[in-house]
This record gives structure tokens, C-alpha cells and sequence, in this order.
């Protein structure tokens, strides 16, 4: 067998990948489906949505690529993470539109949680922030808000998952997750790796509804023969950061990815130990493999290429995501400008779920392009803000940071992130890293690849952008987008008004 075909299921779009053994894509299938935004700071998907666009994209990456299954060894799926799927065992329909990872509506159940004081225990047994970011809440609505959903929970007819979880259900019929994926529940402890039953009281989730989790390498199941046209096994699960940060292997403490999609997520591999943050970073799972679990430092960032999707859809301003680099290049600066990307509130370290977008700086003279130029900057000011917070959590220092997804591809981004960071940023040959960590995890438990180091090996710098900032400036812009910052912070919050 030739290949690992890894599903990545998105935010915005599906895709499958092959990956051949030198761990190269060998093809790309990709298709987008619809957003669902049915009130302010609400974001939905239809479950059969990312199933159909998913299964349609592994068909077609085969066909377009003349492999047949029997050529294929595994697959690997990687996946949104903390999207929030409730389905009926007895049809596998879904209840209900999934509630997206980037949805807020259950920001006043968690002002309502941290009031009783339940933070601290939140943050002890998952190392995760009280925020509706995770499923937990998320879940909690659902069963609140669907009618008899809640009844029919207790009776055992529903099924939760995340999105690792609806496509393997889909795809063999077993209802499983990975560690990885389950670490961003809210509902799972992290010291025991179990789902933890005074969290499923605390948000009144039935444990019938609960997956069963299994390694992120290991085969889980197989694919039935209806999909492909022959069983392959499903070998490695993980959620999309945890693959990207081992697509990029980083496999040793202290190695630092920053990937560049819809959001923007900074992990640290913390070794085998939950890490502990004092600047309100995330401890998660990084995965497991044989019996053994890798710790993750994360910080995320809600908007990131979204932000250019926005300078897309939203403003007009340009066409395509990819115009975004040449517009801003057209200007020298941002003119003073600072967009700071707070649509859906604003992730680590700041957890605030009432900021909103905000542009600052503007005058007679502020252009579409210093727009642009602000925007490309922003994605890289948060992320600063992310090292930042992990340095001082850390006692390693950072030598670099490997970057990967979409907005990795932009120059401009890259070298503004360097000059921020003060350390090197550097771009791999293979920016398809959260797809070839899903193909890594899943090769591993097949005996594609023999070990770690020999995927280690395949790992290769295409560009390493070194800053060329001085400290001082560096500073000083730091504390502009501070400024900024602070104009956004609490805009929506219910007092506010």
C-alpha cells in the first residue's frame, strides 16, 4: 500500500489529502460549505453539510489520483474542534444544526458558572478557560433549547460528538474520539484522561451521550466498503491543532508551531506532564500514542484568516483571500491604522466574550489598502500576544516558531511576525501540516512509517524569515496594539449599554 489519505474536515471547508510515504501530498480535494449565522454572534454548520463535502472530497482525491483503496493504508482524520454535533443513534440523523466552536452564544452561562465559582475547578481538571469557546456549554444549550432533547438524552437515544466523532460514526458506525478532541470538551479531566463525572453534573450532560475515547494512533475501526469500495481502517484521530503541531514535529519540549487558518493557535509541547499556565493559556492534549500522552501549551485566536475572509465578504475590498498581500503591499505602512478583530470576542490571554471589531487610527487619508495592511497585521499582533504569554509560562526559552496553514503562505504576514516575536518564523515545504499530522498518526499505527524520528526526518524549512526589528520598536508597538485592544474589550458586555 502507496498511501495515507488524511480528511481534514474545516471550519469553512473539507478536504483529503494523500500523502505518499516521503509524507509529500500527492493530491488535494477541497470543497467549502455553508455558514449558518442565525442570530448575532451565533455560527452553526449542518452536520450533513460536513459530512456530505468531506465524503465527497475523499471520493474525488482518489479519483482524480487514479489510486484505488486497496492502495491505501489508513486514513487519519483531523477536525473544527469543539463544534458541537448531537445526533439519534437509532437513524444517525443529526438533532439539530452543530454549534460552531467560534458561536458565543453561552457566554452568560459561563458568566453565571464563573459567579458560582467554578472556574478554578474548570481550569484544575481540564486546564482549559470557562468560556464558551468549548462544547461544554455548547452541549448544555442544546439539550436546554432543543424540545425533548433533554428527555430523550436521558433515555439514552442521543449521541454527542465533535467533528472527529460525526465523520468516524459516519464512516464505520462506531461512536469514538481521541484524547486530543475530548480534552476540548470541557466535560474531560486531563489528569486522568477520563470524562469526569462532576463536570457532566455540573453541565447536566448524560453520559450515555458520551463517545468512547480511544488513542489519536491506533486503528479505531474500518471504513465501511459502501464509502470506497473497500474497508480501509480509520488510524489516527486528532483535533486540528494537536495534528498540525505533530505534522510539524514538534516532538521535543519547548518546540513552538503557530498555525494560520480561520483562527490563529501558538502550541508549545509541554512533554508528559499537564502544563500549568499563570497567563491564561491552555493545557490540552496533545495525543497518545501507545499508552503514552504528549501535553500541549496552547494559546488560540479567534480570528485570523477569517479576518481576511471579512476584508472579503464583509467589506468588498478585495476579491480573493489571496489579493490581500498585494493590497497591502501598496501601502507602506498602515498608516497609523489598527484593526483589531474581535467579531467574535477575544481568545487567549485576554478571554473576553463581549469585545468586538474595532479600527482605530483612521483619518481623511485611510485607504481600503492601510484597511488591508491593518488586517494582515492584526493576525500577527495576536500572536505575539500568545509567545508572549507562553514565555512567561515556559522556563525553555523559544528558538523559532514553524508556521503553517493558508495565511503562512503571505510573506508580508511572515516577516511582520518575525520582526514581533524577536525570534525566527519559519515556513516548512510541506504547510499541509494538519493534514500530514492526521497522515503521521495514522501511518504510525499501521506501520507505514516505523517511528517518530523517521517522520521527523521528512520535516523541511522552505523559508525561515529572521526579525530585523529593534527590541525597542518592537516594544512600542506591542503597547500600541494594547491601546487598541483595550477599545475593543467589553463593547457587547450587558452593562455595557
Amino acid at each position: 500500500m502507496r498511501y495515507i489519505l488524511a480528511l481534514d474536515q474545516g471550519t469553512t471547508s473539507s478536504r483529503a489529502i494523500l500523502f505518499d510515504r516521503q509524507g509529500q501530498p500527492v493530491r488535494i480535494a477541497q470543497q467549502e460549505y455553508p455558514q449558518h449565522f442565525p442570530q448575532p454572534g451565533w455560527v452553526e454548520h449542518d452536520p450533513l453539510d460536513i459530512w456530505r463535502s468531506q465524503l465527497a472530497c475523499a471520493r474525488q482525491v482518489l479519483a482524480d489520483s487514479g489510486v484505488v483503496a486497496a492502495d491505501v493504508a489508513a486514513i487519519g482524520i483531523t477536525n473544527q474542534r469543539e463544534t458541537t454535533v448531537v445526533w439519534d443513534r437509532a437513524t444517525g440523523e443529526p438533532l439539530c444544526h452543530a454549534i460552531v466552536w467560534q458561536d458565543r452564544r453561552t457566554a452568560d452561562l459561563c458568566d453565571d458558572l464563573r459567579a458560582a465559582g467554578k472556574a478554578p475547578l474548570i481550569a484544575r481538571k481540564t486546564g482549559l478557560e470557562l468560556d464558551a469557546y468549548f462544547s461544554a456549554t455548547k452541549l448544555q444549550w442544546l439539550l436546554t433549547h432543543v424540545p425533548g432533547a433533554r428527555t430523550r438524552a436521558e433515555r439514552g437515544e442521543l449521541a454527542f460528538g465533535t467533528v472527529d466523532s460525526w465523520l468516524t460514526y459516519k464512516l464505520t458506525g462506531r461512536h469514538v474520539t481521541d484524547a486530543s478532541n475530548a480534552s476540548r470538551t470541557m466535560l474531560f479531566n486531563i489528569n486522568s484522561l477520563r470524562w469526569d463525572p462532576e463536570l457532566l453534573a455540573l453541565f447536566g450532560v448524560p453520559e450515555s451521550m458520551l463517545p468512547e475515547v480511544v488513542p489519536s494512533s491506533g486503528i479505531v475501526a474500518e471504513a465501511d466498503p459502501a464509502w470506497f469500495g473497500r474497508a480501509i481502517p480509520i488510524a489516527g484521530i486528532a483535533g486540528d491543532q494537536q495534528a498540525a503541531t505533530f505534522g510539524q514535529a514538534c516532538h521535543r519540549r519547548g518546540m513552538v508551531k503557530n498555525t494560520y487558518g480561520t483562527g490563529c493557535f501558538m502550541l508549545m509541547q509541554a512533554g508528559d506532564t499537564p502544563p500549568q499556565s499563570h497567563n491564561r493559556l491552555l493545557a490540552t492534549v496533545g495525543w497518545t500514542i501507545a499508552g503514552h500522552t504528549d501535553y500541549l501549551l496552547e494559546g488560540s485566536v479567534f480570528m485570523g484568516g477569517a479576518t481576511v475572509q471579512w476584508l472579503r465578504d464583509g467589506l468588498g475590498i478585495i476579491k480573493q483571500s489571496a489579493d490581500v498581500e498585494a493590497l497591502a503591499l501598496s501601502v507602506p505602512d498602515s498608516g497609523g491604522v489598527m484593526l483589531v478583530p474581535a467579531f467574535v470576542g477575544l481568545g487567549a490571554p485576554h478571554w473576553d466574550a463581549y469585545a468586538r471589531g474595532t479600527i482605530v487610527g483612521m483619518s481623511r487619508g485611510t485607504t481600503g489598502a492601510h484597511v488591508a495592511r491593518a488586517a494582515v497585521e492584526a493576525i500577527a499582533y495576536q500572536s505575539a500576544e500568545l509567545l508572549a504569554a507562553m514565555q512567561k509560562d515556559a522556563d525553555c526559552a523559544v528558538h523559532e516558531v514553524r508556521a503553517d496553514g493558508g495565511a503562512a503562505r503571505n510573506d508580508l504576514l511572515m516577516q511582520f511576525q518575525a520582526d514581533l516575536l524577536g525570534v525566527p518564523v519559519v515556513r516548512p515545504q510541506v504547510t499541509e501540516t494538519t493534514a500530514l499530522g492526521a497522515a503521521c498518526l495514522a501511518g504510525l499505527a499501521v506501520g507505514f512509517w516505523s517511528s517518530r524520528d523517521e517522520i521527523a526526518a521528512q520535516w523541511k524549512s522552505e523559508r525561515r524569515f529572521e526579525p530585523q526589528l529593534p527590541a525597542a520598536r518592537r516594544q512600542e508597538m506591542m503597547a500600541r496594539w494594547s491601546r487598541a485592544v483595550a477599545h475593543a474589550r467589553a463593547w457587547a458586555a450587558p452593562d455595557a449599554h
